[in-house]
Formats: C-alpha cells, structure tokens, sequence
C-alpha cells in the first residue's frame, strides 16, 4: 500500500527571509511580511507567525497591515526565488528520506515514503525527525503521512499536529471532518459550495456525483477521489541533473523477477564505471521502476561507507526484489546515486575482519546488508564516554565509524551487561561501608556470598546542581550459585542529602 508524506510549511517565505540573513536577521519576535503587488495595489504576499497572531493575512492591503502593526517590518516579496529554494529542500528530502521527492508549491513538499520509512525508525520517526531538523534551520513544518497525497496534503494543514500518523486505511473517516478547502479545490468552487451548505469535507463525499458534476464540474469529485486513494495522484519525482544516474526503455514492459535482477546488473556496471570517472563511491542508490500504469516502484539501499563494486550493489538492490509490485509491467528501470562520496581508483579485497580501522571489509558488506533490512538506525556499536556515571559512560556510534579515543576506567570492572535502568532491590545490609548480606530482585532473594567494594561515583555537579553532593557506592557481589551482581547504594550511608540510601542493581557479570 501506498504511504504518502505532505510536509507542510506555513511560513515559508517569510522563514526563509530570515535564515537568508543570518545574524543580521530581525527579532522572531517582530512582525514581519513580504509585499507584492496585485494589479495596481501593494499587498501582503506573505506573513510570520507574529504578523499572523496581530490579525495580518495574506491579501491584505500593505496600509492596513501598517495602521494595525505600526511596527510591521515590511520587505519585498519573492517568489522566484521561494519556488528555487523549495526545490533545493526537495533535493535535500531526496538525499536524506527518501527516493520519492517533488516540491508541492507554493508551501510543501510531497514524499512517497514505501520502501524508505523503515531506514529511519519507521514513519513516525522519521516525521519527527524531518521537522525537528527543519525547525533546527529555522524553519516552521507539519508533517502527515497517509495513504494517499490528497488526505496527507489535508491532514498536515488542517489537523493542526506538528506530526499526523494515519495508520493504513484509517485516512477517509480522517479527512470527513475537515473543512472543504482541504480538498486543494479553486477559490471560486469553494465560494460556490460553501452557498449551498458545504463545509466539511465528508458532507460533499455523501452527496450523489451526478449532480455535483452537473453544477460544478468534474474538479470536485476528482478531488475527492484523490483524498479518498480511489483514483491515483502520481508524483513527478525530483532529480537534479548533478546526480549520477542511468536508465534503461523497455520496447515490452517487464515483470518476473529475474528478468528484474537481470537488468538491474546491467544497469549497476554502467553506473559504477560512471562513479569511477568522478572518483566516487555510493553511499545510497535509489532503483525507480515505471509501471505502465504511471505508478513508481522504488528500492533505496544504502552503505555504510563509499562503494562502487558491482558485484556488492547488485546484491543489494536485488535483496529487495520480493518489496517489487510490477503490476502490469515494468517499462522503465532508472538507478541513481542519490548520495555519492569520494573513493580511491581501487578497492583493494581485504579478509573479513571484525576490526573498524579497516572498514574496506567483508563486514562492511554485512553492514549494508543488515541495515536495508532493519533500517540503519538499529545497527551500532558502543563506544566509551569519559563520565563516571555507568549509564553516562557509554554511547552508540555508526559500525563503521572510528574509535572516539575514550575508554572506560582501569581500577575497576565493569559488567558486560548494564540494565537500561538501575532496578531497586529489597537487601539486608550494614550502613555505611557493608555490602549487603543478602537481597532480593525480580522476588528471587539471593545471598551474598563474596562482595568487593564500595566503589564510590559522585555525580556530575556541573550537569545539575541536585548531583553537587550526590554520591553512589558500587558493590561487586557474587550469590551462592555463582552468578556475580552490580549494585549501589544512592547516598554515602549516613548523610540523607547525599542519597536516599536505597538499593539498586545496575549489571550483571558474565
């Protein structure tokens, strides 16, 4: 099925105003709006979020907006230069998120997400993801994601959330309640519907099409089809013309699978001999597959670290055959390198190693292979941080990414398993400097039949000033059957202030 993304930007124009300023912008704070003529009239074109909670819209003759913000900053419109830098987003989408990627003027963009979502933590991840990096760059975004653009494109402007999910088949009960210029439909139409009572958007979907046709047109109905997903909306993906791609016409559209595999491994040597000329490498490729029924299937894999061997990305791309729907057939095969890095003429055959100072390896190839299954976020490794709380003195990097430098303390182990959180434990113990003589975790109460320690953490005063005097005393125990614990008492055992002197357990040795 079908999962459309809608990134809605609000203030498009106006954000994009400031961040082309840098320093030198305006307070966020101060109203702001782009001008632009309308026949003869100075109008606003465009308004920030101040400007819009002071009563100023778009539309609005400049005279008033100035008689009712006196101290309205007022520049000039652009709307070329919106449109290019709406583009250059789009092209930026392209890159990070996904392999289908169109900019929807004058305030949006459209993403097809099927094949792509999973590589980010899936859908709601990534919508967060997605605005909270737009929102980091000064620009203000909703996201919604539904199966269909028509319902997406409604949602993400009208459901008022910063981020809209609509679990598959959930989008058409969704949308009902929406009001009718959701529907993207012309000013007169709306005028127009709106006089004869229309104002939600499920109010026009109950009414008999004829007569809706007769009087206005087709535009309604297909409109509404599209939000409902009974009648496809494609989208005309973006590709700039610096990409590396290639592509092949098929004179009889294709379908089976290892006819599909065949001609992806013809079309993966050209691109590589092309990357080779640049003295590049892939980093992700994205495979868009034109059905005859003006439908795109896409693959997008990506690598670890810059490839341009053959035999490496064909088995990449064809692992994801069986996510191929060739409805009708396939008439055109496009591969892309959507993100390309530099690489040396030659990549030299190493033994498999598990060591990642030598990241040209076997294991950067299972690296790749795992992570377009499961997504790239769920493939790390740990890393040491230099903090003496346990839970602080760990970090997840990229597999292939080198060591930080950092190590964990020499005078005492550590445990090869640490809990997400320290659990609390019922014990049986001396205070202050005595480990405890038995405890209880998870209702099984173990005696304590060796223990070293205390090993004293102090908190991180400059973090916070609750861990200014905060300390913990860390105990090695070993139980009767063997088995060796982490715990800690929260406090030094004698001043309340310094902790509440319970008992935790942190890890567990092997």
């Amino acid at each position: 099925m079908t999962r459309v993304v809608s990134l809605f930007l609000p203030t498009w124009p106006t954000d994009r105003y400031r961040r082309g300023l840098g320093q030198a912008a305006p307070s966020p704070a101060v109203p702001l709006v782009l001008v632009g003529r309308d026949d003869r009239r100075r109008v606003v074109l465009a308004a920030d979020a101040p400007a819009q909670a002071a009563g100023l819209r778009v539309g609005m003759p400049v005279t008033k907006a100035q008689a009712l913000v006196p101290s309205l900053i007022i520049k000039d419109a652009a709307p070329a230069a919106d449109a290019a830098a709406l583009a250059r987003l789009a092209v930026w989408a392209l890159r990070r998120y996904a392999p289908i990627v169109a900019a929807d003027p004058p305030d949006g963009l459209v993403i097809e997400a099927d094949g792509a979502a999973h590589l980010h933590g899936g859908e709601t991840a990534m919508l967060a993801d997605l605005i909270a990096r737009l929102a980091a760059s000064g620009i203000t975004a909703r996201a919604a994601i539904a199966d269909s653009w028509g319902a997406a494109h409604a949602l993400a402007r009208y459901a008022g959330h910063p981020v809209t999910v609509m679990p598959p088949g959930t989008h058409i009960p969704a949308i009902a309640a929406l009001p009718i210029a959701a529907l993207r439909l012309p000013a007169a139409l709306l005028d127009g519907l709106r006089r004869l009572g229309f104002e939600r958007i499920g109010d026009l979907a109950a009414q008999p099409r004829a007569p809706l046709a007769l009087r206005f047109g087709p535009e309604p109905g297909r409109r509404l089809d599209q939000a409902q997903g009974s009648r496809p909306e494609p989208i005309d993906p973006i590709r700039p013309p610096d990409l590396i791609a290639v592509r092949r016409v098929f004179a009889e559209p294709i379908g089976a699978p290892e006819t599909i595999a065949r001609f992806i491994g013809t079309l993966v040597v050209p691109l590589c001999a092309a990357l080779e000329a640049q003295g590049l490498g892939a980093r992700r490729l994205d495979l868009l597959l034109h059905r005859v029924d003006n439908h795109i299937e896409a693959i997008r894999v990506g690598t670890a670290l810059p490839v341009r061997d053959v035999r490496r990305l064909t088995r990449l791309l064809c692992d994801r055959i069986e996510t191929i729907d060739p409805g009708f057939g396939i008439e055109i095969i496009s591969l892309t390198a959507t993100l390309a890095e530099p690489l040396a003429a030659k990549q030299a055959f190493v033994a498999l190693t598990l060591d990642p100072e030598t990241p040209e390896t076997g294991i950067a190839e299972l690296i790749d292979t795992l992570a377009n299954r499961v997504g790239e976020q769920r493939l790390y490794r740990f890393a040491p941080v230099a903090s003496d709380v346990p839970e602080r003195s760990v970090c997840r990097i990229a597999p292939t990414a080198p060591q930080t430098g950092a190590a964990w303390p020499d005078p005492w182990p550590r445990p090869s398993r640490l809990l997400p959180q320290p659990e609390p434990i019922e014990t049986v113990a001396l205070l202050p400097d005595h480990p405890p003589v038995s405890f209880t975790w998870r209702g099984i109460r173990r005696r304590v039949k060796r223990a070293d320690g205390p090993e004293r953490v102090f908190g991180e005063w400059w973090r916070r000033d609750a861990e200014l005097i905060a300390v913990r005393d860390y105990f090695q125990v070993e139980d009767e059957d063997g088995e060796r614990f982490w715990i800690y008492r929260a406090g030094d055992g004698e001043d309340a202030a310094t902790g509440s002197h319970r008992w935790f357990l942190h890890g567990i040795f092997g």
